[in-house]
């Protein structure tokens, strides 16, 4: 909700800056987001007025006018031509410069004196209107500043209205609350205007044929309008709370709707067929053209203002082009309603259509602010339309909505505030917002609670009120008289830590991805119709497609935050994610739950740096991250078994991991397939775990060995073995033997091509000898290491490279 501070004022005293009244409408419950300073900066023009005109003597299309600013006249030759003598004008004189870098100074225009400039709405930037000099108001003071004169320098005030409070949603409403902070009184704007003779009733009538969904609706008929643009200050105002002028009738009911927050239409009443309204619902799929030339379909839930043959209008939301308001209509019917508010919503967001009444009509508005808002609306039109009222208005409202009184209790409000007001001091705050304290009984006062307050019902209500008037910086702070204590983490929600921060110290970052997934991120996996990621659940009301099951797996998740990342040009990622995942058991009732651990690697291994190799992660980095996780959890017995039928990996370079002979998940290279199915085209790498079943097997306890005192010795050894033998069925091999003077086996070099044969490759491992008791001996350790080799031939077929 927007608010100009300058409009405000029209109807409360505010002696405050802008600053201090945001802050203080912020504390009484009405948010200010920001406060928008507007400023014009014309030096030099003022308010003139014309004391003659007459033709140029050497130009045909010229006049010489002389102004006056109350103290000087000034010589002005100008080409327009809808001035007359007598008008006051904004006057540009010598050293002016205008908004489009124009300097005014003193010049001769076909030989005649020009001492200054009389400017249009365009030239000043405060208007589109460039057909002719701009008109002021007859009553502005000459000589004043421009800027002054018209208000041009404003602040405007954006507010987070919350929906229980739809009488903040007019500028009266705001000012009201203005009043009621400052102790001001609020000046509600005097409504008169002269009526015909001729009766309303006589020339129209209204049937609501549905008064559920439309409780209200009232009707006034002015004749003989004549259209045109709204003076310039109605237009200033509509355009300071972002509202398009339009013309003068249409303005006006804008200018009413943000003025009281009670929406207006305006119907040419000469369009209307039988000269009726009709309110009733739409039939199913009738097509209806509104005023934003748009062909809407209605159901049968979408109410309709009608005349006797047609649809004219959506009901609260949007007008029909078959009875707007033209340059030539004299006519107009206009509507003040109150419509339910349920019913609005629902429309509008069927629709996809919200307009600044539907937004209004939504909340709720005054029921009984119609007829004011109506005859306002009237006013302004016979004021500045030159119209006539017809005498009388038709007002269909068969059930009024009753008076609300409240009891509150003084006691009872200084306990739950914690505050010692008096019942003059709470009979003062609820006065200043137009509430009614009708009697004090029994330490307890009624209060009449008016109708544009929809949101008092409760006692709680209006000790919320006192509260907030008397300022929520004014109660008391106390302390809670509480033990607190912090709860000791259990041993998974310890091991959970550990897995996340071995994970951080080795540079992955965490990711959170929401728990519902779309389906055809499951299908781009490729897997079969009775894997497990198949068996997921959908949400019966999601809300979208791409959310509409619960994730059986992290892995689109994590895909789609490197697309993000990708596409913003972050292309060095280690992510992993801790969460959960959802399988549907048939035999059961409630799906089973399912703690996953999920990662992927993808880009440069060290980023991009001029003094290290721009390598691509590969395998092997995924694989020794979950090493290193396994040896911070100390997990001793896993195991890297080679994988070819996982479908979204490619064989060969993919794993299952084991720990104690027990799958708990798998790692390798995602297959290109997949990555283009998720919008990627660069090679990851990913794994899932069980996380459940690695915090079964990961010791929360670590032992300590001591150091060995007595030095190592060191044996290479290069193998040649064939290419379908992994380094872990040597490892294996040589562990064995089951001999305790082995410390350490390390690979450090893999090598393939001439000389070593085709189908062949070559290990070369670095073993670690040593002794807890003693110093080694060469010969023993030579003895041992000859054992090895043999083992090695034995098992796994292996020759020595020479």
């Amino acid at each position: 909700m927007k608010a100009s501070l300058n409009w405000l004022k029209e109807y409360v005293d505010i002696n405050l800056s802008p600053d201090e009244l945001g802050d203080a409408l912020t504390m009484a419950g009405l948010e200010v987001e920001c406060i928008i300073k507007t400023e014009k900066n014309l030096n030099n023009i003022v308010v003139g007025k014309i004391s003659s005109i007459k033709n140029h003597p050497n130009a045909d299309k010229l006049s010489l006018c002389q102004v006056t600013t109350g103290e000087c006249f000034y010589s002005i030759v100008c080409g327009a031509k809808n001035m007359r003598v007598g008008d006051k004008v904004a006057l540009a004189m010598d050293g002016a410069l205008l908004a489009n870098g124009m300097k005014i100074k003193k010049t001769k225009i076909r030989g005649e004196p020009s001492e200054g400039m009389m400017c249009s709405e365009e030239e000043l930037e405060i208007g589109e209107d460039s057909n002719g000099i701009m008109i002021l108001d007859d009553d502005l003071e000459l000589g004043m500043d421009i800027v002054s004169a018209l208000n041009l320098n404003d602040h405007i005030f954006e507010l987070n209205v919350t929906p229980n409070r739809p009488d903040c949603m007019s500028i009266i409403g705001i000012a009201r609350e203005i009043a009621a902070i400052t102790g001001k009184t609020l000046k509600i704007p005097k409504i008169e205007f002269k009526e015909g003779d001729e009766r309303i009733d006589d020339l129209t009538s209204v049937e609501v044929q549905d008064i559920e969904l439309c409780p209200r609706y009232s009707a006034r008929l002015i004749s003989g309008t004549a259209i045109g643009p709204s003076p310039f200050w109605m237009r200033r105002m509509l355009e300071s709370v972002g509202i398009r002028p339009i013309c003068n009738i249409v303005d006006i009911t804008n200018f009413v709707l943000m003025e009281f927050g009670q929406p207006l239409h305006a119907f040419d009443f000469d369009l209307l067929s039988e000269r009726r309204v009709v309110v009733k619902r739409a039939n199913d799929n009738e097509i209806f053209t509104s005023l934003d030339g748009m062909k809407r379909t209605l159901s049968s839930d979408t109410l309709m203002i009608c005349d006797g043959e047609k649809p004219i209008a959506i009901a609260g939301i949007m007008g029909g082009l078959n009875s707007e308001v033209k340059e030539d209509s004299s006519n107009i019917l206009i509507e003040s309603a109150y419509f339910n508010p349920t019913n609005i919503r629902k429309t509008s967001k069927e629709m996809g259509l919200q307009t600044e009444s539907s937004y209004r009509f939504e909340r709720g508005i005054d029921p009984e602010g119609a007829i004011r808002a109506s005859n306002r609306a009237t006013q302004l039109i016979v004021h500045l339309c030159g119209g006539n009222a017809v005498k009388g208005a038709i007002d269909i409202y068969p059930f009024p909505v009753p008076n609300k009184e409240i009891p509150l209790g003084i006691k009872k409000t200084n306990k739950v505030l914690g505050t010692s007001l008096k019942k003059d001091e709470i009979k003062r705050y609820l006065n200043s917002i137009e509430l009614d304290v009708r009697g004090f009984n029994g330490g307890k006062m009624s209060v009449g609670v008016p109708s544009f307050r929809t949101d008092l019902d409760r006692e709680i209500d209006l000790i919320e009120e006192v509260a907030r008037l008397n300022g929520y910086d004014k109660i008391p702070s106390t302390t809670p008289m509480a033990r607190v204590a912090s709860t000791k983490m259990g041993s998974a929600q310890v091991l959970e830590k550990n897995v996340k921060d071995i994970f951080s110290l080795m540079g992955y970052y965490e990711v959170v991805n929401y728990s519902f997934i779309s389906p055809a991120s499951i299908a781009i996996l490729n897997v079969s119709s009775d894997h497990k990621y198949k068996k997921y659940i959908n949400i019966k009301n999601p809300l979208r497609e791409d959310q509409s099951i619960l994730r059986t797996t992290l892995i689109p998740g994590i895909f789609k935050t490197m697309q993000t990342n990708v596409f913003n040009n972050n292309l060095n990622l280690k992510l992993f994610e801790v969460g959960t995942v959802f399988y549907l058991k048939k035999e059961e009732k409630l799906p089973r739950e399912k703690k996953m651990l999920s990662g992927l690697a993808t880009g440069l291994r060290y980023g991009e740096s001029w003094n290290l190799p721009g390598d691509e992660i590969d395998f092997f980095d995924l694989k020794g991250s979950l090493e290193n996780l396994f040896k911070g959890l100390n997990i001793r017995d896993y195991n890297f078994l080679s994988a070819f039928d996982i479908p979204y990996l490619y064989p060969g370079k993919s794993s299952i991991i084991t720990i104690e002979n027990n799958d708990i998940g798998f790692l390798g290279e995602v297959r290109s397939e997949v990555l283009e199915g998720f919008g990627l085209s660069k090679a990851a790498y990913i794994f899932e775990i069980d996380f459940d079943l690695l915090l079964k097997h990961a010791l929360s306890h670590k032992r300590i060995s001591p150091l060995s005192k007595y030095p190592p010795i060191i044996r290479d050894i290069a193998l040649i073995i064939d290419d379908n033998v992994q380094s872990k069925d040597i490892y294996d091999a040589i562990i064995g033997l089951n001999n305790n003077l082995i410390e350490d086996i390390q690979v450090f070099d893999v090598y393939k091509g001439e000389p070593i044969p085709f189908g062949k490759k070559s290990l070369a491992y670095r073993i670690k000898y040593q002794s807890y008791e003693r110093t080694l001996t060469d010969k023993e350790v030579n003895a041992l290491h000859e054992r090895l080799i043999s083992v090695l031939v034995d098992k796994v077929g292996a020759g020595i490279r020479e």
